[in-house]
């Protein structure tokens, strides 16, 4: 595959209905030109994400063919789910991987909000690289109220939608579609039940922190009238504390800049965290795909003899140290993005 490359990651809000899965895929891989790396489905988020790569043109027609097949097919009214979500195609964000700029991205992103508000009558927010107001840059800002917000949500000015109606879909809820860098979607798992425990440790780790409080357990909350926020460790992170399945909590995160913040970082500060409260970590889980650079970064971290290891074993090392393999084999060759495209 040569030429210029962007990466789409939709997730849609389905997990559990083989079929519905199946028709999103496949729309994907009718596109002629666009590769389908992974998708990656749950059914206790209720979700999935697809991966795909391709020249940018063929990128969009995938996005916009994927969107009609979901849309026709999920109605969020029935749905519900560990993941935050606002809606049946919940964000759609192309990825600048090759001879692509981010404005490049940018302008798909556009292209898509345009086409999919008009040809589908559902509001679309642009997100991160996209975002045309700061309020609308993070992803967890527009998602806020999820689903069941959203109906008072768009009555909000400020809210108003960048394209399409500013009124509820019932059945397909609003999209987000942005330009971001590359995400790596991972989750480590505890050998706990209480979701909360997760949660206090992904509020210590991500970048955003947690609310500052006074003796009484109140928001702090400042001259200016916003919440003081004690920030977390660690920069480029977002984290929550969610469920893996009913007896497994873990511990959700997406890593903004794997070269400001690694696998192995956060995996490490975990385990820390988690010894501090009598627990450990059992497991790490990726979502859809990885680039090759940060697994070798966790693997220079976790080999023993990095300096004369070859790129094969510190993949290998990192899978192991990241427990990459404890929740089933993990195929590298599908799951690395240059490997995947490479073999594709």
């Amino acid at each position: 595959m040569t030429g210029p490359l962007v990466e789409c990651v939709p997730n849609f809000s389905e997990g559990r209905d083989a079929e519905v899965i199946s028709a999103i895929a496949d729309a994907v891989s009718g596109v002629s030109g666009v590769t389908l790396l992974d998708v990656d489905s749950g059914a206790d988020f209720h979700r999935t994400v697809i991966t795909m790569v391709g020249p940018p043109e063929a990128i969009l027609e995938a996005a916009l063919a994927s969107t009609s097949v979901a849309l026709d097919s999920i109605d969020m009214r029935q749905h519900s789910g560990e993941h935050a979500r606002m809606g049946a195609v919940d964000v759609v964000p192309f990825i600048p991987i090759r001879d692509v700029t981010m404005q490049d991205c940018v302008r798909l992103a556009e292209m898509f909000g345009e086409i999919a508000a008009e040809r589908f009558g559902i509001p679309i927010y642009l997100y991160a690289e996209a975002a045309r107001t700061p309020s609308r840059q993070r992803l967890p800002d527009i998602r806020r109220g999820e689903y069941e917000g959203l109906e008072q949500k768009l009555t909000d000015p400020e809210w108003a939608p960048d394209f399409g109606p500013a009124d509820f879909n019932a059945r397909s809820g609003a999209t987000a579609t942005g330009a971001r860098s590359l995400l790596i979607a991972y989750n480590v798992n505890l050998d706990t039940d209480d979701k909360s425990a997760a949660n206090r440790i992904a509020g210590k780790l991500r970048t955003s922190g947690v609310f500052r409080r006074n003796e009484e357990g109140a928001k702090i909350v400042g001259a200016d009238g916003v919440a003081e926020r004690v920030p977390g460790r660690f920069d480029a992170l977002q984290a929550a504390g969610w469920m893996f399945d009913e007896s497994t909590a873990q511990v959700s995160m997406n890593l903004l800049d794997h070269a400001t913040t690694g696998m192995h970082t956060v995996t490490e500060a975990i385990r820390e965290e988690a010894r501090k409260i009598g627990l450990s970590v059992t497991a790490g889980e990726l979502v859809g795909l990885v680039p090759l650079d940060a697994l070798l970064a966790a693997g220079r971290f976790y080999h023993a003899e990095a300096d004369s290891a070859s790129e094969a074993d510190l993949v290998q090392a990192a899978i192991s140290g990241l427990g990459l393999d404890r929740l089933g084999p993990f195929d590298a060759g599908a799951r690395v993005i240059e490997w995947a495209a490479e073999g594709a």
